[in-house]
């Protein structure tokens, strides 16, 4: 069974509807189709504490999310673009992940080897790939793979007001590209099963 975990990013708490679930809600049903188990987190609706901690006290929610996290084959961050960089949100929950950076498995390697990341974005104005990049490199810095594709989005025209989740259908380009970064992040987690990599050479 190849598992996916999704940490919805927008700022807005359940029940209120977000662009963001839309999208990654999106990406786990293409991933559900591949027949992965799949789950999403809205971290608004959670106690996560800032800092670099994997437990910082005091009701800190991090630390089960954190189980799931380790449990996950695929990570997906979901985020919308505010002021041209990927939601605070967003941000603590590499800040969190970033207290697993030095930790290794008995080989030496990092603790995200094997899983594979993904990136939905929403906005509307342009900086999609920007934030894109942004993540890709703090989820590559924690020792996550990146299979080609690994981003979806959507972004309107500068200077209006439409949401990803007021358009009347899903774009087909959104929809293609969804799907591929589905089905190529299905088939990396795969041949990492497979084929694992090598011990660290510093262990």
């Amino acid at each position: 069974m190849i598992r996916a975990l999704a940490f919805v990013c927008t700022l807005n708490p359940s029940p209120t509807d977000s662009s963001s679930q839309l999208l990654a809600d999106q990406v786990l049903a293409e991933l559900g189709g591949l027949g992965v188990q799949c789950e999403s987190v809205r971290v608004a609706d959670h106690d996560i504490r800032p800092g670099v901690a994997t437990d910082m006290g005091d009701g800190d929610a991090w630390p089960g999310l954190r189980e799931k996290l380790l449990a996950a084959d695929i990570v997906l961050l979901a985020t919308p673009i505010w002021l041209g960089h990927p939601s605070s949100l967003c941000q603590r929950v590499l800040e969190r992940m970033n207290a697993d950076i030095a930790e290794t498995d008995e080989q030496g390697r990092q603790l995200m080897y094997g899983k594979v990341g993904a990136v939905a974005v929403v906005g509307n104005e342009d900086g999609a790939h920007k934030v894109s990049a942004d993540l890709f490199q703090g989820l590559n810095d924690l020792g996550v793979s990146l299979a080609p594709n690994a981003v979806t989005y959507w972004v309107g025209e500068a200077q209006h007001g439409t949401d990803y989740q007021d358009l009347d259908e899903r774009p087909e380009n959104v929809a293609a590209t969804t799907r591929t970064l589905a089905v190529n992040a299905v088939h990396l987690v795969r041949l990492l099963r497979q084929y694992s990599y090598p011990p660290s050479s510093s262990s």
